[in-house]
């Protein structure tokens, strides 16, 4: 899916069956308030979380077995966005479906608050997994967790987060070879081999271990499953039947890319235009990103072949989407996220499932802090008030009728908040300083790139304005005639308009629970 293919109108589905009747609603909403304990009738719930896959860019397109099982197969929402473009404060989101200023995890360091022993004893203990635990969920988890996971300093492999009975999760940030787990709550270590150690493909034979042995063991128990990939993370490392496949692909040369600009905040103003030699170590990495999501491919087809040979493919859930964007040249910069861009804060994400029509696509606003609120819902409970995010169900399931606040809310949302925390930079006052260095790849950032942004959505509007905290500065699009955001119009556009934008900004920087849902 190419930014400027996006379609801004909202659609409404009635679900037929063949009988051309409207759909009844899943078994599992028959009573949404009703206290679940075990319940064979709950559905289960597989979760699949990629690292760092862009929707924008192709991000997609590699991933043949995953269009045909997951999106054809159910919903697609085309106007998914995080509201955070970076790993940790961003899972954070999905964990706990609040904003950050409500988790708490700022960036991806364990000062600020990623997987620290403050998150342990506050966020960590409200996740979906505790409350799908509370329901009689059995709760598996395998892959990366939080960049800061398993450091020493905040209880090492020892520590089990609240919610899980299985734990498989990788000590730190994303790896293929050479990396260290927690089994159980024991580190173990992988090492080159790839037959014994390729990171995705061990998650995919641990996730389908899972699966076999909980529906063997515990038939009448729904089950939580998260598999969450290294891929496309760097440092790029395909499965070597995948190597080479995309030999001579190029990163889409969008009309930002290489796109030097002056109208931009500090850290996109001063980055050099790339040149021959960092363009093709650009175009290398998006080769090497799409060959290993193929071997994410793989993991979803295994997954869902399991759940079908297991006979419980029809009561379950499957949800897959990333934990934020990516860019690829785009405006000069090699490869990274961190940017309130749209390549960099749109994410894939679909879900199948009991009485979810096929091949449809939606385009409403749907965010990752949507997620937690949604898994608890297609749990049968009532989703916290504390949560900032809402339950997609609404929009999953037209038909259903209830008393929960989304259903009666004639309107679902068009605008939301975007946030980010910078870290780091040179020592010389930042805004005198020179800019990146050309190959810089995953490490540009700078403190002053702190931001909050309001990003609209409607039939009427398709704008985004942000403000830089350390520096003031204010950029303002109008995506609708700029969709790649090539021309900041802060100062050139209406001063009412700015105005009312700034203020719905300020409004949801403060909101908790019901109030970021207005």
């Amino acid at each position: 899916m190419l930014l400027g293919d996006v379609s801004f109108h909202v659609v409404v589905i009635t679900l037929a069956v063949a009988a051309g009747t409207v759909a009844s609603i899943p078994e599992p909403f028959a009573d949404a308030t009703g206290d679940a304990t075990g319940d064979a009738t709950q559905p289960n719930i597989v979760f699949i979380l990629t690292d760092d896959q862009d929707v924008t860019l192709g991000g997609l397109e590699p991933m043949v077995k995953l269009r045909q099982l997951v999106r054809e197969q159910g919903v697609f929402f085309d106007n998914a966005f995080v509201h955070t473009p970076i790993c940790c404060p961003s899972r954070s989101s999905y964990l706990t479906g609040n904003y950050i200023h409500n988790h708490g995890a700022l960036n991806n360091t364990l000062d600020g608050n990623c997987a620290s022993l403050h998150w342990q004893k506050d966020a960590e203990l409200r996740t979906y997994a505790t409350h799908l635990k509370k329901a009689g969920y059995t709760t598996g988890y395998v892959g990366k967790y939080l960049n800061q996971y398993a450091n020493k300093q905040a209880g090492g492999v020892e520590h089990i987060p609240a919610g899980w009975d299985h734990w498989f999760g990788l000590v730190g940030n994303s790896k293929y070879y050479n990396y260290n787990v927690s089994n159980n709550g024991v580190a173990e270590h992988h090492g080159s081999d790839y037959a014994m150690d390729y990171f995705t493909d061990l998650i995919k034979n641990n996730s389908v271990a899972f699966l076999k042995k909980t529906i063997r063991q515990s038939p009448s128990s729904p089950f939580l499953l998260v598999s969450a990939t290294p891929a496309p993370h760097g440092p790029f490392t395909p499965a070597p039947q995948y190597s080479h496949v995309y030999d001579g692909h190029k990163s889409p040369r969008t009309p930002n890319w290489n796109h030097h600009s002056d109208d931009k905040h500090w850290l996109v103003r001063t980055t050099s235009v790339m040149t021959d030699e960092v363009a093709n170590h650009s175009d290398m990495t998006f080769e090497h990103r799409w060959e290993t999501l193929l071997s994410v491919d793989d993991l979803v087809s295994d997954i869902i072949d399991t759940l079908e040979a297991e006979n419980v493919l029809e009561n379950t859930y499957v949800i897959f989407s990333s934990d934020h964007g990516f860019q690829l040249g785009q405006f000069c910069i090699p490869g990274d996220k961190r940017e309130p861009y749209e390549h960099d804060i749109r994410i894939p994400m679909m879900i199948r499932g009991p009485r979810i029509p096929k091949n449809v696509t939606l385009h409403q606003i749907a965010l990752n802090v949507d997620i937690a609120p949604t898994i608890v819902a297609l749990s049968g409970q009532t989703a916290p008030e504390e949560m900032d995010g809402r339950s997609l169900t609404p929009l999953l399931f037209p038909a259903r009728q209830d008393s929960t606040p989304d259903i009666e809310d004639a309107e679902w949302r068009d605008d939301f908040l975007i946030d980010y925390h910078g870290q780091g930079g040179p020592p010389c006052g930042l805004s005198a300083c020179p800019g990146p260095p050309l190959d810089n790849f995953h490490v540009t950032d700078a403190s002053n790139n702190t931001y909050t942004c309001l990003r609209t959505l409607s039939p009427t509007t398709n704008t985004i304005y942000c403000e830089f905290t350390m520096t003031g500065y204010v950029e303002y699009y109008d995506l609708a005639e700029d969709p790649w955001q090539l021309t900041n119009t802060a100062k050139t556009a209406d001063v009412q308009l700015i105005a009312k934008q700034k203020a719905r900004l300020e409004e949801l920087r403060e909101c908790s629970g019901p109030s970021c849902r207005k």
